[in-house]
């Protein structure tokens, strides 16, 4: 089979486009035939090794000190199994399903085996497998950090970097949950916010939104690079502020910021969560209905092919892409 073969980290160029051997299903696993794979920031962080301190050590680890031991990244597909084995029991040939394969990775390619139990599902039936392989790293990290949230309908939150693929999910996800949201992002990206359902956008560019004077009750903040001691400022009482992608010193702030917000005689209630989102199976399933239901779409910016991926890798590292970008298989 062909597939991107990674065997050292480093810019784009280390991916390669090879002829592989075809993987063969255990008795626990099905075998996909890959129709879609999406390119993330993760992957790209994870390709060069440009990893938060506080996971670099035992993710260097895991994924290999001089050299990666997965040949093949990639952290979310879909496809249609094209064999079981004969102790699988909740998936049979032809289903099409999404799935995600997180750090055991292997989505860029034309096969992948994965255990029936993992993290998979049927695919929505009124999306396109480019559109399905979007929903278990995107979809499923803007629905956990939500939830982290605890948004309750009526309440303002902020999402910042609402335009890149957690973003986009997040706003249609919080429009779900009754908030009322405001996006942050560059210029070219605030019309596609607003046709998603924000019901208000602030362009970086030209505001800074910790210094225009308005509150909110949750922060969600996906791109973690400025000062999390200011945007904390911008909470309401009892306000949270949701970091999904924690660097030393964000988190620093962060964990000082609630604090001192809540010493004896301030008592703002201001809560500071980070954390590494969670692959649960009834997650993809919830997702899934939402699609059906007509509540929720991705949204891809490009797509390329398979030969094609580390042009896809480049342009997720301009900052340029609204939404997704997708490898057709």
């Amino acid at each position: 089979m062909k597939a991107i073969v990674w065997t050292k980290y480093g810019t784009p160029d280390v991916l390669e486009y090879k002829e592989v051997a075809k993987p063969v299903p255990k008795d626990d696993e099905v075998l996909i035939k890959i129709n879609a794979a999406s390119v993330t920031p993760g992957d790209c962080e994870i390709r060069r090794f440009d990893i938060h301190v506080l996971f670099w050590l035992p993710l260097r680890i895991y994924i290999g000190i001089r050299r990666p031991r997965h040949t093949m990244l990639g952290m979310e597909l879909s496809g249609e199994i094209e064999a079981v084995g004969k102790e699988v029991k909740r998936y049979k040939k032809g289903d099409q399903v999404f799935c995600g394969t997180g750090m055991r990775f292997g989505a860029y390619a034309e096969y992948k085996c994965q255990k029936d139990t993992s993290f998979m599902a049927i695919k929505p039936v009124n999306m396109s497998y480019e559109e399905a392989a979007t929903i278990p790293t995107a979809g499923i990290n803007a629905l956990h950090y939500l939830r982290k949230g605890n948004i309750q309908p009526g309440e303002k939150l902020l999402i910042n970097g609402a335009a890149g693929c957690f973003g986009t999910y997040a706003i249609q996800i919080a429009k779900m949950m009754g908030a009322e949201v405001t996006g942050v992002d560059s210029t070219k990206k605030l019309k596609k916010l607003l046709s998603l359902g924000a019901d208000h956008v602030i362009d970086y560019t030209q505001e800074d939104y910790t210094q225009n004077g308005q509150t909110y009750d949750v922060i969600f903040d996906v791109v973690g690079r400025g000062s999390v001691s200011k945007a904390m400022r911008s909470l309401k009482k009892n306000g949270r502020y949701v970091l999904s992608s924690p660097w030393v010193l964000q988190v620093v702030q962060g964990l000082w910021s609630e604090r001192i917000n809540n010493l004896p005689g301030r008592r703002t209630g201001k809560k500071f969560i980070f954390e590494l989102a969670s692959e649960k199976t009834e997650d993809l399933a919830y997702l899934k209905e939402s699609v059906e239901a007509g509540k929720l779409k991705a949204v891809i910016d490009r797509t390329y092919s398979l030969k094609q991926t580390s042009d896809a890798h480049r342009y997720v590292e301009t900052g340029e892409k609204i939404g997704n970008v997708v490898i057709t298989i």
